[in-house]
Order: structure tokens, then sequence, then C-alpha cells
């Protein structure tokens, strides 16, 4: 599964490549699909760029989306801290959604993400658990009983730097070992994209890739669209899948 990351939490200073409104998130998310991606994880945003838990902009997201793409093609959203910092006031957001996105992201070393997961999932949602390197994410969801119950761990590599970015993602599957028998999605970021991608095409593992995580293409001009970065990125994880990659 090659999951498209649309926009992250990038704002208008990154360029107009990165699609904030729901017209053209909807745009940019239906050329990722018909150049490959399976799966969509979307920020929504305000008016001014902002993420945000909101069900007003949420809804208007999630149906520009849905109206574009085959309902085949699951559509998550985030639920980071930054978009709402106070933990009661994340799961008071989820609880007031009136269109449900298919799955969530829950970033598990954030204050509230217990309770944020378990919202979720009381309203249908299924979690990705995603587990930062350089945090405590790991062993706290080890420890969840909910870890079981998540949809699959979104293993994140923070290390952007392209030399030891994989020596990173190793040490984080490592801390996760089994990670509750849930599928495992490797992704890292920025400098750390391109060579976390393709790790996770030689082991084999789920991964994303998008203008959340990176703005360039593996020979680093800056990306045209999400399409042309899925398109890159599906290529380059079969390349390192058949040993292409050393």
């Amino acid at each position: 599964m090659v999951q498209l990351c649309v926009n992250g939490a990038r704002g208008s200073a990154d360029g107009a490549v990165v699609p904030l409104s729901p017209e053209a998130v909807a745009d940019s998310v239906a050329e990722a699909v018909a150049a490959g991606a399976s799966d969509v994880h979307v920020h929504p945003k305000t008016p001014c760029g902002r993420d945000t838990l909101s069900p007003r902009v949420l809804a208007a997201t999630l149906e520009a989306i849905r109206a574009r793409v085959p309902t085949s093609v699951p559509v998550g959203v985030t639920t980071g801290a930054w978009a709402e910092p106070d933990p009661a006031a994340r799961v008071a957001r989820i609880r007031s959604w009136t269109v449900l996105p298919d799955h969530a992201s829950v970033n598990w070393h954030e204050p509230g993400a217990e309770e944020v997961a378990a919202a979720l999932i009381e309203r249908g949602v299924a979690v990705e658990a995603g587990v930062w390197s350089g945090t405590d994410g790991a062993a706290l969801f080890l420890r969840s009983p909910l870890g079981p119950k998540v949809l699959r761990v979104l293993a994140e590599v923070t290390d952007s730097d392209p030399a030891t970015a994989r020596e990173s993602a190793h040490a984080l599957l490592a801390r996760l070992g089994t990670a509750h028998g849930r599928p495992v999605l490797l992704h890292g970021g920025e400098g750390g994209a391109w060579p976390v991608l393709r790790l996770a095409g030689r082991l084999g593992l789920a991964t994303r890739i998008g203008l959340e995580d990176t703005l360039r293409l593996p020979d680093g001009v800056r990306a045209a669209s999400n399409a042309e970065l899925v398109t890159a990125g599906s290529r380059e994880w079969a390349a390192a899948h058949r040993g292409g990659d050393g």
C-alpha cells in the first residue's frame, strides 16, 4: 500500500503546489489516486490555512474528496495536538463530527492519545497509531490496551538526515517489536523521506508519500504535484522490493 499524505501541516509559505482548500485537496487526491495511491491521509484546513478538527471544515473536505475518488479508497484525517491542543476539546471535536472519515491518525506520544483513540473507536472510525521516533510513543503504544484494536501503526521516522534516517527507522521498528500484531506503515520526512520509503520497500512494509512528507522528488527536483510524488514513490518502493536498493 502506498498512502498519499496530501498536505500535512504545510501552508501557503510552502508554495502553491500544496493543496489547502477542500476543492484543491480533492483535485490533488483524485490525481494521486489515478497515479496509484490506494489510501489517503489529509489535514483539513481553515480558510487561513491552519489545521483544524472543525466538523464543518472536515465535512467539506471529506465530501469534496469522496465526490472525486472511488469509494474503495479509504480517506483519513489527522487528530494532531497542534490542531487542537486541549485533549478534552479534541475529544469533543471528534464527537461533534457530522461526516466521518474512514480512519484517523492519533500520535501516541501526545497527551490525551488514549482518550482520542477511544473516542474515534466509539464512533466507528478506525485508528492509525502514530508512533514517532525520538519520542516515548513506542513504549506507550505497547502498553496501551487499545493497541490490538488499531487499524495500523504509522511508524514515523522524524530523523530528516538522509545519511542516518534508515538507521533511525531500524531502531524505531525494533522498539515497536510485534506492534500488537498490527500492520506497520513506515515513512520518513524531508531528507529522510526517500531513504525510509526505500527501506519500507525492501522490508515489504506499507509506506506513504506526498507533500506532507517531502516537497522534492528522489533526484532533488521540486515536485509539481502529489501525483508526481506517488508515481515516483511507487517506482522507488517496487525497485527496493526487488532488491534494487542494495
